[in-house]
């Protein structure tokens, strides 16, 4: 069974959730990742339906808002914004959650995170994929760039207990991990992946994959070659596309390079 090669809906931003549909469906992907927070049809189940059911786009992940940005979407208590997220899902008929680990303020939340997750995993029947994220640079003095911890229990989940995990090139790229080394230590484990790419530099960039220096080719051929049953994600940035056309490119190469590296037949442009 050939992989799902997704689109998050936070790729096409600053445009609409509902656009994220639409450009899903007009470049050929085969589902879409909803995060959560993007605007206000991100958070309601009833326009979310109505979107896949108009574009002929199933939905394969729910992304919880978890952000730094969404950090006051559906009120600010953090397992209750998993409850909400598990409720989408299950009404969209997505199989995954993608969580992010707690920050290190949100200590009591940090202190039974993989419980809790395992706990939501078993009364739900979801995967809750946590997701790898990075250190957080201070900028370079004379001792050299310092790095503090700003999750908790640790930003790479590959070291905790956890039944399902996300691998986020991007994050990898600022926190200088190899990529296929992480799938390696997930084995089984590994759920989803945002497939993207970046330059190792202290910026979140999220680029194009192929246009930055994480092997994201070599990746996608390590994952197809494994038991990888989950689904693959495009979370690019796009907001520097001057026109729609720009972005639909963007867009387009993402999907060609996903194809091509999973050993997938390309879809007519």
């Amino acid at each position: 069974m050939a992989i799902t090669v997704g689109l998050s809906t936070v790729s096409i931003y600053p445009e609409s959730t509902a656009a994220g549909f639409a450009y899903a469906a007009r470049v050929g992907y085969d589902a879409v990742e909803v995060m959560v927070g993007m605007d206000g049809v991100a958070q309601q189940t009833a326009a979310l339906k109505q979107l896949s059911d108009h574009h002929q786009m199933p939905v394969c992940a729910v992304h919880a808002p978890c952000l730094l940005w969404t950090q006051r979407v559906w009120g600010t208590e953090p397992w209750g914004k998993l409850h909400r997220s598990a409720a989408l899902a299950h009404a969209l008929g997505a199989p995954t959650v993608v969580v992010h680990p707690p920050f290190r303020w949100q200590k009591d939340y940090a202190a039974r995170f993989e419980e809790g997750i395992a706990d939501l995993e078993e009364s739900t029947g979801l995967h809750f994929a946590v997701e790898n994220m990075y250190p957080w640079r201070a900028t370079a003095g004379k001792r050299g760039v310092t790095a503090s911890g700003m999750y908790l229990p640790h930003w790479d989940p590959s070291a905790g207990n956890f039944a399902h995990t996300t691998i986020d090139i991007s994050h990898a790229a600022i926190a200088g991990d190899d990529v296929i080394e992480m799938a390696q230590r997930m084995g089984s484990r590994l759920q989803h992946v945002h497939l993207t790419d970046g330059t190792g530099s202290a910026k979140d960039e999220h680029l194009v994959p192929g246009r930055g220096k994480m092997g994201a080719d070599k990746f996608l051929q390590h994952i197809s070659e494994t038991s990888f049953d989950g689904a693959v994600v495009l979370e690019i940035n796009t907001r520097r596309c001057s026109s729609k056309e720009e972005r639909v490119a963007d867009l387009r190469e993402s999907l060609e390079f996903a194809r091509t590296h999973l050993g997938q037949t390309s879809p007519q442009a």
